[in-house]
């Protein structure tokens, strides 16, 4: 089992593979970018007057550019790995590292390391631009569930990251999940959810945003529903693990 654990050579390998890729390396930024700009843009414009709501939850409007900067986040684990499956790169990939087991998870550890990483500067970045326009209302870094917010909020795009990569092993094609996950977090989640309150609850992004609440109420608490989102990520990378495996070059 130890010999199919990512190694440092291949996981340099798999770095320079992504970060020479232009639609992987855009798609990162545009998690940044993406989320904290319509962050500000939102808190600026009409932030202080939903706020102002009764009942508003302010550290979830906190991070409403996150449910943009998912699409990245989406696109990025996508196009890492769609890139095996254009011009012969797997067998160019199976011919420098047979082992496809240490291919998979070397290249998911570079993934989920990136992720991690830009989403914990994006988490934290959103929420300090966006309370910058917030007035009265702003919420200090300090308050009561933010730091779980910004950590969770990382997290949940790393997540959902992962939950594409894990995708794209699967139909070896950026563009079919794309396809798919993009309309269904945007929209189809939302009527589902709202359709069966109590299954919708348990889909990944519905799941994982739990965590980006104050005042949480329901079956999955902030942690609970980061996992589900994680088991999710999971059962999609086992997937496409299985299909790599099992699928010529």
């Amino acid at each position: 089992m130890s010999s199919a654990l990512p190694t440092a050579p291949v996981l340099h390998s798999e770095w320079l593979k992504i970060r020479s890729l232009r639609g992987t390396a855009g798609s990162l930024a545009a998690v940044f970018a993406a989320t904290t700009g319509i962050q500000v843009l939102v808190s600026a414009t009409v932030g202080q007057a939903e706020a102002a709501n009764t009942g508003a939850d302010l550290l979830f409007g906190a991070f409403y550019g996150v449910n943009f900067g998912q699409v990245a986040a989406i696109a990025f684990g996508a196009t890492a790995v769609s890139s095996e499956f254009q011009q012969g790169g797997l067998r160019t990939s199976l011919t420098a590292v047979p082992n496809r087991t240490r291919l998979y998870l070397s290249k998911i550890a570079v993934v989920a390391g990136l992720a991690f990483v830009v989403g914990q500067l994006t988490g934290l970045a959103t929420f300090l631009a966006g309370q910058a326009f917030m007035g009265p209302y702003a919420l200090d870094l300090g308050a009561p569930g933010t730091y779980r917010a910004v950590v969770g909020s990382g997290l949940y795009l790393m997540l959902m990251a992962l939950f594409a990569a894990g995708l794209t092993a699967v139909l070896r094609s950026a563009v079919a999940v794309l396809s798919l996950l993009i309309p269904f977090v945007l929209i189809a989640s939302f009527v589902i959810g709202a359709a069966a309150s109590g299954v919708g609850r348990y889909l990944p992004d519905q799941a994982g945003q739990v965590v980006l609440h104050q005042q949480v109420s329901g079956s999955l608490g902030p942690w609970s529903g980061l996992a589900v989102t994680g088991l999710w990520a999971a059962a999609a990378l086992g997937l496409g693990w299985l299909s790599l495996r099992r699928r010529d070059a």
